[in-house]
């Protein structure tokens, strides 16, 4: 599959040279910016079958609070590595918005919210499953990488019915220092108790990603959207 490139002040977008028939959006690590998984999509393989279009936005700049009030790209500060502290609630709805915003540009382009993909890996995988778990209408799936929930008590009172069956994919490094497996397995166990069919790996790596992860990431969207395409 070949695809354009274009950047922006607020993402950078792969656009396959044929209509996209689904969307992956996917939000990038603290301090880390939209670039950063951009040459995963060669990796993944997609058929040229199945034309995705692929947005990687850049999050604000922000201080943040564990990093001694340094300022850097951020979805929302981070007060403290506790689960309290995980997450400022007013950041993190901003990002949501956010991210509500890049799925109604995506579905005003004509691709249908079935068939959108939410993604994101450490802190933009912990937005990504908020905005997900909580976006009104029918999504084709969420993917977290090395990631988190935050605020898990509160998904009982504000999920979606609409997204009470979505395809949820999980994965995680055993070794992770940043984001300790203990908050991705959290996760995954909260997110089982509350009815959602997740779909966990783990790997013998550390915060990052590797071959085998992108091979079981890139068969999770071929089915998903496949599926997503069908109906």
């Amino acid at each position: 599959m070949k695809y354009t490139q274009v950047e922006t002040e607020l993402e950078v977008t792969l656009a396959p040279q044929v209509p996209a028939v689904a969307s992956v959006i996917l939000l990038h690590g603290l301090g880390a910016d939209g670039w950063d998984f951009v040459p995963i999509v060669g990796e993944l393989g997609l058929p040229d079958s199945l034309p995705v279009r692929f947005v990687f936005p850049h999050a604000p700049m922000r201080p943040v609070t564990v990093n001694n009030g340094y300022v850097m790209r951020a979805w929302y500060d981070i007060k403290a590595f506790t689960p309290e502290g995980r997450a400022d609630a007013e950041g993190l709805d901003e990002s949501a918005r956010r991210v509500d915003d890049y799925l109604r540009n995506e579905i005003t382009l004509g691709v249908l919210p079935s068939r959108l993909v939410l993604a994101g890996f450490s802190q933009g995988g912990a937005v990504a499953l908020h905005a997900g778990l909580r976006y009104p209408q029918r999504l084709a799936g969420l993917l977290s990488l090395s990631s988190y929930l935050p605020f898990p008590e509160t998904l009982a009172g504000e999920k979606s019915a609409a997204n009470a069956d979505v395809p949820i994919l999980m994965c995680h490094g055993r070794m992770d220092p940043i984001v300790p497996i203990g908050m991705g397995l959290e996760a995954r166990d909260t997110l089982k108790a509350s009815g959602y069919a997740v779909e966990w790996h783990e790997y013998p790596i550390q915060h990052e990603v590797c071959a085998e992860e992108l091979a079981e990431v890139a068969r999770w969207l071929r089915e998903s959207l496949a599926r997503a395409t069908r109906s």
